[in-house]
């Protein structure tokens, strides 16, 4: 539901939203679709990952330069799905992303994982604890309210925005977690895999007003 062909008409749905309901919504899709996602849309569009390689013999690996050319505004670093092997790893790709000119939002699963993370100033942290991730049934506002607000007091301490993903999923996830200190949401699958995409972000929207 999120590659190719799929993607690009997600993404669509996506603009049609934002510009509706005047909200900023950035898809964040697979490297391989990036110049295709970005022919198609208006949107600021970010990659997945990218890593800690410069040009050269890396084959199979993603150069930041490499996404940035095809269209690519931002990238995620270190989501749950695709951790670093450790902290320095994650420090040099955070480096490459930076000095190629992209944006980044680096993942936490913990409150010492984001205080660590701050050093590296990332455009957005974010708060996703790995448990929960693709849940469809708990959401993170509703499991850790309140590392959601610690997490909140750690990136404001640090001047940067936070995003909280993990389960968003109901108009009450988004109004909660805005009250606890997050500016934006990471979610998944609750709009890729819905029947009814738009509606789904319609009802996550409500969440805002």
């Amino acid at each position: 539901q999120g590659t190719g062909q799929k993607a690009v008409e997600l993404t669509k749905i996506l603009e049609a939203v934002a510009h509706e309901a005047q909200i900023k919504i950035v898809p964040v899709v697979q490297a391989v679709d990036v110049k295709e996602i970005v022919a198609s849309t208006t949107l600021e569009v970010w990659t997945q990952k990218v890593d800690a390689v410069e040009f050269g013999a890396h084959t199979g690996s993603i150069v930041p330069e490499a996404v940035l050319e095809d269209g690519a505004v931002g990238t995620f670093l270190n989501h749950s799905e695709m951790k670093f092997v450790n902290f320095e790893e994650l420090a040099k790709a955070s480096d490459r992303a930076k000095s190629a000119g992209l944006k980044t939002l680096i993942f936490a699963n913990d409150i010492a994982e984001l205080k660590n993370i701050t050093s590296l100033s990332p455009t957005y942290l974010a708060y996703e604890p790995a448990e929960l991730v693709g849940s469809s049934t708990v959401s993170v506002s509703t499991a850790k309210p309140e590392v959601i607000k610690e997490a909140a007091e750690v990136a404001k301490l640090a001047g940067i925005p936070l995003i909280v993903g993990a389960g968003i999923r109901t108009a009450d996830d988004v109004k909660k977690s805005l009250e606890l200190g997050a500016v934006g949401f990471a979610v998944a699958s609750s709009i890729v895999i819905s029947s009814d995409p738009r509606t789904a972000i319609l009802e996550l929207i409500e969440g805002f007003k």
